[in-house]
């Protein structure tokens, strides 16, 4: 999608174009440094606020929060830069505003609080959130428009072909189709209506870095997730020629967006516009090297593979910087295997999901669910009650059932023992296989996560509860025919799964984490995935609390 008509690159300028991009190779070869030097920078994308936020936008947020509070307690020492925001120009809101009868600038504020609204509800960890209308960005969209010139990689040409303002992009005709319910054709991808427009604008020569591209994307397995979408754009830039890529439109059709330097009776494609805001959280221009760049994940939905695959890393190249480490495309939700949609009335709003369960209810349904990224995935308030329902009762119950009196009476009658002289015993049975599992759990979970499979990770922490509960159900510490000493191994071994499971726990719940581990009385200088080794850590006076907001936690099992 999105390619305009190709105009044939005159050899002398792509030549040309070769010779003042020296630092290419060089930049190439350090585009996928992993080194943890640099501070890790995480994006999300930048939210299109012509309407209210949406259960995408949640799941975008969301995805990209776990793993920036991953690293947070994978490496503590290390700077986390965590950016979203709203991208505010083009067609489509200069449309939505004048249907409105007020100003572009008027609803930009009051939708993109609403996305500001969402990160702070859903407890997003962000350090910057930027809307492309501030003066900054424009700066920095400026400064990337007069590089590319200078290198004659933008040129005044004429566009004809489909446009949809629903997506903000063109189309070739390969991209649209005729539908017998439709008076106008539409995207193929999208299914979103398109017009035939016809036009002077400016374009940039993307075409001139194709064999960069797939020999980057060729060699660097790790720079696409899920892998299909690498190996598609692959043979994409096999098969298929880029399009030089229109990046303006006349002034008289567009006047909500930034002008072109130079030239007021353009304005800058939105997209082209959008793109730079990664490059403007950074502190760029005035920052242009500093150890910020480049991101090492950018969380993005996989309808927009192609702007942040082709359109950005071309723009990075051209201007002699690293590309992103990672794009994490992930799927779709939908309801009842439909796409949402306002028309059909299946939009799930996310503010009303969060009231009715929580918020860790949700982020948790969402990453267990959704954490995987590959298919679409169906948006169910039947399903989220049973996740809810879930962790509510494998990790609060759990806590409240070792809390309580009749167990810390039964515990106190023995001669006490910490749980480091507990491993000097041998544990059979339930208990010895709830410790096995337990000592395998910080690997497992930082293994998944350098994968990106957070759906993987969560089922191996919810495994190792889910033998915990049963271990604790099969001793039944509350009971006299337990020995007193039985009830005090279970107890301590509950307690020491409740501390490296909570630790674990925080990229995903991180509220409930958070009580969970103060009421256990963990040091927060323990609260890192080093401390999440069994044994590694301490527990404190333990106080029974109330991990979840939203339903009461009932503790059952006989005690």
């Amino acid at each position: 999608m999105l390619f305009c008509r190709k105009i044939p690159t005159r050899t002398p300028i792509y030549n040309s174009c070769r010779s003042r991009l020296p630092a290419l190779c060089r930049f190439l070869s350090t585009a996928t440094d992993t080194s943890t030097s640099k501070p890790f920078y995480i994006t999300t994308p930048i939210f299109y606020p012509n309407a209210a936020p949406h259960i995408g936008h949640l799941y975008s947020l969301v995805t990209a929060d776990i793993f920036a509070r991953f690293t947070r307690i994978s490496e503590p020492d290390r700077l986390v830069h965590f950016l979203t925001g709203t991208d505010e120009h083009g067609l489509k809101i200069q449309k939505a505003a004048k249907d409105r009868g007020i100003e572009p600038s008027v609803l930009c504020d009051a939708l993109s609080e609403q996305f500001r609204r969402l990160g702070n509800r859903a407890n997003i960890s962000s350090t910057v959130f930027l809307r492309t209308t501030e003066a900054r960005h424009r700066e920095a969209v400026e400064h990337v428009w007069r590089t590319l010139t200078a290198q004659d990689l933008i040129y005044k040409g004429t566009y004809s072909g489909w446009y949809s303002i629903s997506d903000e992009c063109f189309y070739t005709d390969s991209q649209i189709t005729h539908l017998p319910s439709s008076l106008t054709p539409v995207s193929i991808e999208t299914g979103s209506a398109v017009e035939w427009s016809s036009e002077s604008n400016y374009k940039f020569r993307l075409s001139s870095f194709q064999e960069r591209l797939l020999d980057y994307y060729t060699t660097n397995p790790k720079s696409i997730y899920p892998s299909a979408h690498r190996e598609r754009l692959i043979q994409t830039l096999k098969d298929e020629p880029l399009d030089d890529l229109s990046i303006s439109r006349p002034r008289e059709r567009l006047t909500w967006g930034i002008p072109v330097p130079g030239d007021m009776s353009h304005t800058m494609y939105v997209w082209f516009d959008a793109l730079t805001v990664y490059l403007t959280g950074v502190g760029f221009p005035a920052e242009q090297q500093g150890s910020l760049w480049p991101p090492n994940i950018q969380v993005i939905g996989k309808d927009i593979v192609r702007f942040h695959a082709l359109y950005l890393p071309a723009m990075l190249l051209a201007m002699g910087m690293p590309l992103s480490h990672t794009l994490l495309a992930h799927a779709h939700w939908t309801a009842q295997q439909r796409k949402m949609s306002k028309s059909i009335g299946n939009v799930a709003d996310p503010f009303d999901a969060m009231d009715t369960w929580g918020v860790d209810a949700v982020r948790f349904y969402m990453a267990r669910v959704g954490g995987r990224f590959r298919d679409d995935v169906d948006w169910s308030p039947e399903q989220l009650e049973k996740h809810a329902d879930e962790i509510r009762s494998l990790l609060g119950n759990f806590f409240l059932r070792i809390t309580s009196r009749t167990i810390q009476k039964r515990v106190v009658s023995v001669p006490q023992l910490t749980f480091v002289q507990l491993l000097d015993q041998s544990l059979n049975g339930p208990n010895g296989d709830v410790l096995s599992s337990l000592r395998n759990l910080k690997g497992r979970v930082e293994q998944c996560m350098e994968k990106f499979e957070v759906g993987d990770a969560l089922d191996a922490i919810i495994l190792v509860l889910r033998e915990a509960n049963g271990a604790l159900t099969h001793t039944a510490p509350w009971s006299i025919q337990s020995p007193p000493e039985a009830a005090q191994v279970s107890y301590l071994l509950s307690l020491e799964v409740l501390r490296v499971t909570g630790i674990c726990l925080q990229p995903f719940i991180p509220e409930a984490a958070r009580n969970l581990l103060d009421a256990l009385g963990v040091p927060k200088a323990e609260r890192n995935m080093d401390a999440a080794a069994v044994g590694k850590g301490s527990v404190g006076e333990v106080k029974g609390v109330k991990l979840f907001e939203g339903k009461r936690e009932i503790a059952s099992g006989g005690q």
